[in-house]
């Protein structure tokens, strides 16, 4: 099978497989299947082998368990991605597709986080808040920027001890003005 980055994110079982593996963390399939809960073990598998083939995983290394071969996934650091460009090229139904995915994984990623029995919205700095921005092209452009000055140093962040991954998904897009006023 033929997919290109988009086409292989744009599915949410795989797109939650990619957010397991962030960070540098390396898993095994039978850890991503109890990290995916609601998810079969045949479906974890047929996206593993896919997402491997297709060159985002990559084997950090096997073991021998009961006579058979562990394997140990990690993303790859060169794997495809959707940029720029291929965001360009998307049609309105690829991007429609892509929105209901990354809004799939946040459903199933959330009501993961509240099955955990440590799960305390409050303390851990828990947020779903929605604000509207009134911004020009050059403002919005300017946001962008500040985000990325003030977000990436902690892109680089790994696991450690007292560090545990939060799910930032920023969600932009122009609404409608209300009846009687102008953009």
């Amino acid at each position: 099978m033929d997919l290109d980055a988009a086409d292989l994110l744009l599915h949410p079982v795989r797109l939650r497989m990619v957010h397991a593996l962030a960070g540098g963390r390396v898993l095994t399939t039978s850890q991503l299947c109890a990290r995916l809960s609601g998810v079969s073990k045949v479906t974890v598998y047929r996206h593993v082998a896919l997402l491997a083939e297709a060159g985002f995983l990559e084997v950090a290394e096997e073991q021998r368990v009961r006579g058979a071969v562990e394997r140990h996934y990690r993303l790859r650091k060169d794997r495809p991605v959707v940029d720029a460009a291929a965001a360009a090229v998307m049609t309105k139904e690829d991007h429609r597709r892509g929105f209901a995915a990354a809004m799939a994984v946040l459903l199933a990623e959330f009501n993961a986080y509240l099955d955990r029995e440590d799960a305390d919205p409050v303390a851990q700095g828990v947020s779903y808040r929605q604000g509207t921005f009134w911004l020009s092209p050059e403002e919005l452009a300017e946001l962008g920027g500040e985000l990325l000055a003030v977000l990436a140093p902690r892109l680089a962040n790994g696991p450690a001890p007292g560090r545990e991954p939060y799910l930032l998904s920023p969600v932009l897009f122009p609404t409608a003005p209300p009846p009687g006023e102008e953009a």
